[in-house]
Order: structure tokens, then C-alpha cells, then sequence
């Protein structure tokens, strides 16, 4: 029987649909478990279990095309170095020579350098009336952080961040497009980084990089090359800076609305570390995943051929009923058992574990000088990429 409601349309490009994606995703899971959408000529999948089983099949769902829509539909050849654009063998060495650097304990005991850069940020507000999320803290203590990691100058990184953010503005109803000159131009702002470091070694992840020695999927034993460096360090600055910076925007935002939870939150700050799993969870800030499907697979019963792209919807799949119960309620006491905010299998987010940190330690120092705050809506804006979700300015006023 004919409902009378129109049939279900998604598109990552639309903005009014980006601006609050969650009732379309949800007739997505309900309706349409696989949708095929034939503007853009993509499926998608939504439901929490489907998405899971992505993210893990990597042999199916591949990201060596790149998980961007309009990245995989461009072709272009990307560059060495950039692991989450890389499936095994090369994936996994590459990997490997960060993990060495992103160890928990490691990130862990980055905690007083973050603090610092947030004292450093908060302290100047305090009397104030009023601060951004975004451009006093979130676009500040991550970027500080990833350029500290990597050995950028101070007076460098500020720019180097407007670049990646510009980079990644959509325009609005259209799939952007992709060159391969523009990944030159991106791997081209950190070489003269590179070399510098190459002539003067430091205490710092690009030297580890440049002497890091691992043997490749050939045997032979070697140590990275030049374009192979500037990957790895381009990947890091875009990726150590954007999630981090959406997700304390959502944590201002989400606490906002819900001032009985923040001050649940300013009475038990033990609690703090539930709370950021409920915010990724709640507003993953990279909610959309692009595979390019290797061979012929069967999908809720349709058939899905070889060389078709399938986004998983990790932000739908954080939602879905079906693993979260009650899923469109924000609840910092919620207990979660594993969510998919930085994806799952061989992919999982490398800088998860910093992200975190970052995410936990910005929200304690945000509370032990703003209790109470509310979003100064007139002026606050929603930044439109395909890659991350979140906002570009949350002003808000503080008591």
C-alpha cells in the first residue's frame, strides 16, 4: 500500500540533507538497506551490521582507489604512503611504521603537552562572556598537537591547516573534482619540511620517518622514499587535524542542548571519557566511508557487480536501533560497547587513541572554566566537506 511518502533519496553532496542527515539514514535502514542512488552512480549501506561487515571485508570493499566518491570515480593514481588509501601487502608495512610512533602509551604521554596547549588557548577567555569552539580550541590544540608530532613550526601550522580546510570545502549540489595535480600541490607544501629534516634530524615523527627502515612487499630491505615520506606526513596533518577539530565542535554543541548531562559531567568529571565515546557515536565526525567492490557480491539480495562503489554509512550505522537501543537519544551515561566513529578491521583509526586523548582533555579544561555555555546560533556555521561533518564556527556565550 502506497504510504504517500516519497520514496527515500540520499545524496552526500546536498547540503540541507548534510545539515541533519539522521531521518534519511534512518529510512535508509529501514527502508532501503541498500540504496543505489543513480545520479552519482553509488550504493550504500546503513544498518550497523552491514557496515561492520564492510569495513572488515577489505578484500571486497577496497580502498586502495581512495573512500571518497569523488576520489574513486576520478582515477587518479595516489600517492605511496597514504594508508588509508592502500589495502595489504603495501598497507600493512606502511602501517606498521607508524604504529611504532601511535602507540597508546605514546599518545598518552603526549597528555601534558595537550593540556598545556589547552590552558593556552582557554586561559585568555575566562571573563570573556564568550568563546569559539572552533577557532579558540578546536582549530588550535589538534593542529598544535599533530605539528608538534611531526616537527612543523609553530608559525607555519596556522597556515598549513587553512590550506587543508579550503581544500576540502564542497560546493554546494555537485560532486567536486578531483585532479591529480592538486595531490602534487598538497605533497608539495611539506617538502621543504622534508628536506630540512633529511639535513637536520630531530626528535620528532618526520625524522623517525626518514630513518625508519622495514622491508617491503618485494624483500628487499630500505627505507622510505622521498614521496613516500611527504604521503605519510600530508595524511597526518590533514587527518591530526580535521576529526579532532569536528569532534570538540560537536562536544560544545551536543553539551549545549543538554545541560543537565554537561553538569552531570562538571559534578563527575570521571565520566568525561563516556562521554566522548556517546559524542563520536552520536555525531561520528567522519560518518562516510567510499569501497570500491572488487568482484561480484550479493547485497540484501541484489546484486552488486565488480567495479561499483558502496559507501558504508558508519554515521547511520552509529544510530541504528538495531545495535543501539533508543539510538537517536544523546545519553553520556550510555554504555557502548564498540562503536564505529573510526571504523573497524585493518582501517581502524590509527590516531584513535589521540583523538580521544585530545577530545577528553579539551572537554575537562573547557569545564573547569565554562560550566554552563549556550550556542550564539546567528553567527554559528556548518562546515561543508565530503570527507568530515562538523562545524566551521561555534561561538558561544559563556555565564
Amino acid at each position: 500500500m502506497d504510504s504517500g511518502e516519497p520514496d527515500v533519496y540520499y545524496d552526500p553532496y546536498d547540503f540541507e540533507i548534510d545539515t541533519d542527515p539522521y531521518p534519511v539514514w534512518k529510512r535508509l535502514r529501514d527502508e532501503r538497506p541498500l540504496y543505489y542512488n543513480e545520479r552519482y552512480d553509488f550504493y550504500a549501506l546503513s544498518r550497523f551490521e552491514d557496515v561492520e561487515r564492510g569495513l572488515l571485508d577489505w578484500r571486497t570493499f577496497s580502498s586502495a582507489r581512495g573512500t571518497l566518491l569523488e576520489l574513486i570515480r576520478s582515477g587518479v593514481k595516489l600517492p605511496p604512503g597514504s594508508i588509508i588509501f592502500e589495502d595489504p601487502p603495501a598497507h600493512d608495512l606502511h602501517r606498521g611504521l607508524l604504529a611504532r610512533v601511535f602507540t597508546p602509551r605514546k599518545m598518552a604521554a603526549l597528555e601534558p603537552k595537550v593540556r598545556e596547549l589547552c590552558v593556552r588557548s582557554l586561559d585568555p577567555l575566562v571573563g570573556a562572556g564568550g568563546f569559539d569552539f572552533i577557532a579558540d580550541l578546536g582549530a588550535q590544540m589538534p593542529m598544535r598537537t599533530i605539528g608538534m608530532l611531526l616537527g612543523i613550526p609553530e608559525e607555519d601550522q596556522e597556515a598549513i591547516r587553512d590550506t587543508i580546510d579550503a581544500n576540502l570545502r564542497l560546493e554546494e549540489g555537485s560532486m567536486p573534482q578531483v585532479s591529480a595535480k592538486g595531490g602534487l600541490d598538497a605533497m608539495g607544501r611539506f617538502a621543504a619540511y622534508v628536506d630540512w629534516r633529511t639535513e637536520h634530524p630531530s626528535d620528532d615523527l618526520m625524522t623517525e620517518l626518514l630513518r625508519a627502515e622495514f622491508e617491503d612487499e618485494t624483500g628487499t630491505r630500505r627505507r622510505l622514499s622521498r614521496d613516500e615520506v611527504l604521503g605519510f606526513v600530508g595524511l597526518l596533518a590533514g587527518a591530526g587535524n580535521e576529526t579532532t577539530t569536528r569532534l570538540i565542535g560537536w562536544t560544545g554543541k551536543l553539551l549545549a542542548e543538554h545541560p543537565d548531562q554537561r553538569r552531570a559531567l562538571v559534578e563527575r568529571p570521571e565520566r568525561i571519557p563516556n562521554a566522548i565515546e556517546e559524542i563520536l557515536r552520536f555525531e561520528s565526525p567522519s560518518p562516510v566511508q567510499a569501497r570500491y567492490v572488487t568482484r561480484d557480491v550479493e547485497l540484501h539480495g541484489r546484486a552488486v557487480a565488480a567495479g561499483a562503489v558502496v559507501l558504508l554509512l558508519n554515521g547511520s550505522a552509529n544510530r541504528d536501533e538495531r545495535e543501539f537501543p533508543d539510538g537517536d537519544r544523546f545519553d553520556v551515561h550510555r554504555k557502548i560497547d564498540h562503536h564505529l566513529a573510526f571504523g573497524h578491521g585493518i582501517h581502524f583509526c590509527l590516531g584513535a587513541a589521540l583523538a580521544r586523548l585530545e577530545g577528553r582533555v579539551a572537554l575537562e579544561e573547557v569545564l573547569k572554566r565554562f560550566p554552563t555555555w549556550e550556542v550564539d546560533w546567528e553567527n554559528a556555521k556548518q562546515a561543508r566537506t565530503s570527507t568530515v561533518r562538523g562545524w566551521e564556527r561555534l561561538p558561544v556565550r559563556t555565564a
